[in-house]
């Protein structure tokens, strides 16, 4: 891949992650503004296993349907849901399909339409192997920005592209590039027929050029692991391609099981 079309995918995550995943109060501020001012999404840690609390600014979410973890997963059936941002391959996207095709493992792929035109053999391969394929918008743009005809554009032509393909619909998730979004973003999500799916846990894992260490990332995930968990990996990192397997022996070892998007309503109607 260049390294124009690595900065497409990566840099921009780097920037926003960097200023919302760990930062609430800054991430909180961006945010407090009435007038639908674009913000990022983040997370609160917890280090006791439990799902991190929703943010006061970030409550409004729910309005439109959108999940960041499973608030109802039953203590006696305990899930984490994998979910992947795949915008290109780089040898490591085909990896972790390998990996959890050994663990009979499903998860979410949010893909963008550089991935289905480049590696379409790939993407059939996900469908094929009982993984969503969900949408990640056709060119990874600041959704916050467009109107709403691009907006719709660029859901549809995703979606449009991946039936031309497979033959199949796309499942019907959405997240927006680099975790950036506002009310519209969501409203015009929701009337589209999408479910907007933020997380509740990700890691500093997208740049290719600064892997993190394996060992210190497998504790780190570890760690804050919790039931119900949205995990938010990114399958062109070098290091979750080496430990996801032992990611998933050591879960599968803890009772929890993977679970596809599609249960996340599931659980939410059981609940009441």
């Amino acid at each position: 891949m260049t390294v124009k079309k690595r900065s497409f995918f990566v840099s921009g995550v780097c920037v926003l992650l960097a200023a919302f995943l760990w930062c609430p109060t800054a991430a909180a501020d961006a945010g407090s503004d009435e007038n639908d001012k674009p913000m990022g999404w983040y997370f609160q840690r917890t280090e006791d296993h439990s799902i991190p609390p929703l943010d006061a600014n970030l409550s409004y979410t729910e309005q439109y349907g959108a999940y960041y973890a499973d608030k109802n997963a039953p203590a006696d059936d305990k899930r984490i849901y994998l979910t992947f941002d795949a915008g290109y391959e780089n040898g490591n996207v085909e990896k972790i399909l390998d990996v959890m095709k050994r663990h009979g493992a499903k998860g979410s792929f949010f893909v963008l339409s550089h991935l289905l035109k480049a590696e379409p053999v790939l993407v059939r391969r996900m469908a094929e192997e009982g993984h969503l394929v969900c949408n990640h918008s056709a060119n990874h743009r600041d959704m916050t920005q467009l109107d709403s005809d691009t907006f719709l554009q660029e859901l549809r032509g995703l979606e449009d592209a991946y039936r031309t393909l497979t033959g199949e619909a796309m499942a019907p998730y959405f997240r927006p590039p680099e975790g950036k979004f506002n009310r519209r973003v969501l409203e015009r999500a929701q009337q589209a027929g999408y479910r907007t799916v933020f997380w509740s846990f990700a890691y500093c894992d997208w740049d290719n050029e600064k892997q993190p260490d394996p060992k210190q990332s497998i504790d780190k995930i570890l760690a804050h692991t919790h039931n119900g968990m949205i995990l938010l990996l990114h399958p062109t990192s070098a290091t979750n391609a080496q430990i996801l397997d032992t990611l998933l022996s050591a879960w599968e070892a803890d009772g929890y099981r993977f679970a596809l998007l599609d249960e996340l309503e599931r659980s939410e109607e059981a609940a009441g």
